[in-house]
């Protein structure tokens, strides 16, 4: 696109360069025909902070974008969707209000959000949903469907069982899927009020995410979903490919571990023609692996389990000849602490670890395209001994479900943040001359 501007006594062009998206090319990502290799992390947040409204704080978010260029982290997994719910540990406000009711501010936090990750040639993974409760997700599109109460996991009638049961009704729910793809459709059409782009048009945003962790279900309960998660995964992804021919779609699962440990569930899921790219999760403390206050006896058999994790799922990526990326991984600090300046000895050793074992896999030729860390608070800080997050605290990025800093790496966490931008002139060397 060229423009033309008349100036007095003289004449001339200013050139604007025509958006480049991220694609995938034979198993691989490329961005404007080179390598895309990238470090990131997640922050869901990300909207809630650029809102001019009551939750927002656009001068804090213009500095953590500065932070993390200046680390070389430059790609971002945030959250699009939250929907109003009874379940407890839910974020509020929600984008989402009830059924086709949207909170302007928070929108328009999100279009900040990406009009200034753009303007640092930032990219956005955006998810659209949620397996999970901490931001209403599935089972609140459940409840509006169906005119009832979501279940809610502290319920302790319903537990987490029942959630999750309750939450994996969502494939076959025609009527929830309805009220989910009309926000999608709203969102994918939303012009965006700082840069002037249509979302489906929007450089900055690299992929849709179908939802967060979405999974068949719990434990071998969930094989009785498999043909209905296959069938929604590759009919929603579909869809968005319908309404945005320009970015990546993909899933947001776990792995294996959020395929209910079946190696079938997962290929079969990820094998659809519409979804561009695989995903997976590493949790080794939620997964039994790693406890922070016995370092010594569970830190070298974590690691093992953890690279034998990452390494199979490269493979899967080879099967498939689709790029992965590791979009969620993190570790406590030392002993569980919340707050900075509490070590983060182990840590550090694991994230060398993982970004080592990721980086020489890629380097190598691997379809390994990236990583998102969880979980970047920057500025944010817990305010309450009890790690219970507050209305009015800062956002962070442990939801509010866990602990306020449990996951966190903030600003001043000089080891850590050393680790990544290593890891960071790594990956995008990959490819180079």
């Amino acid at each position: 696109m060229v423009l033309v501007i008349g100036f007095s006594g003289c004449s001339g062009f200013l050139f604007h360069k025509e958006p480049t998206y991220v694609k995938v090319n034979n198993g691989k990502f490329e961005l404007d025909g080179k390598p895309y290799y990238f470090v990131g992390t997640n922050m869901w947040y990300g909207c809630y902070i650029g809102s001019a409204g009551i939750t927002g704080d656009r001068e804090r978010l213009e500095r953590e974008l500065d932070i993390l260029v200046e680390n070389g982290i430059t790609n971002l997994r945030v959250l699009a969707a939250s929907e109003n719910s009874n379940i407890q540990n839910s974020v509020k406000p929600a984008i989402q209000q009830g059924p086709g009711v949207y909170n302007e501010e928070i929108l328009d936090g999100l279009d900040y959000l990406l009009s200034e990750m753009g303007e640092r040639d930032m990219h956005a993974v955006v998810f659209l949903n949620n397996y999970w409760e901490w931001s209403g997700g599935m089972s609140q599109y459940n409840a509006w469907a169906n005119n009832e109460t979501a279940f809610d996991p502290e319920n302790p009638n319903q537990g987490w069982g029942g959630f999750m049961d309750y939450s994996a009704t969502f494939y076959k729910n025609e009527k929830a899927n309805e009220l989910y793809r009309n926000y999608v459709k709203k969102l994918i059409t939303r012009k965006n009020n700082y840069s002037g782009f249509y979302y489906s048009e929007d450089p900055a945003i690299m992929a849709w995410q179908l939802a967060n962790e979405p999974r068949p279900g719990r434990d071998n309960d969930g094989a009785k979903n498999k043909d209905a998660f296959y069938k929604w995964i590759d009919e929603t992804a579909q869809f968005i490919h319908s309404l945005d021919k320009n970015h990546l779609v993909t899933t947001g699962n776990e792995g294996l571990m959020g395929s209910i440990q079946s190696e079938e569930i997962y290929l079969t899921a990820h094998q659809s023609k519409n979804i561009d790219y695989i995903t997976f999760h590493l949790w080794p403390k939620n997964w039994g692996w790693f406890d922070p206050n016995r370092i010594d006896e569970t830190f070298s058999p974590t690691v093992t389990k953890a690279v034998d994790y990452i390494n199979k799922h490269i493979q899967y990526a080879r099967q498939l000849n689709k790029p992965i990326t590791l979009e969620e991984f993190g570790m406590a600090r030392d002993s569980a602490f919340l707050f900075e300046n509490s070590p983060v000895t182990a840590r550090d050793k694991y994230f060398n670890i993982i970004y080592k074992t990721m980086y020489d896999s890629a380097a190598a030729g691997a379809p390994m395209a990236g990583s998102n860390f969880w979980a970047w608070s920057g500025e944010g800080r817990g305010k309450n001994p009890d790690g219970k997050w507050r209305t009015g605290d800062p956002f962070m990025g442990d939801p509010f479900q866990e602990p306020q800093g449990y996951n966190s790496v903030f600003h001043t966490d000089i080891s850590t943040l050393k680790i990544i931008k290593e890891y960071s002139e790594k990956m995008n060397s990959i490819g180079k001359p």
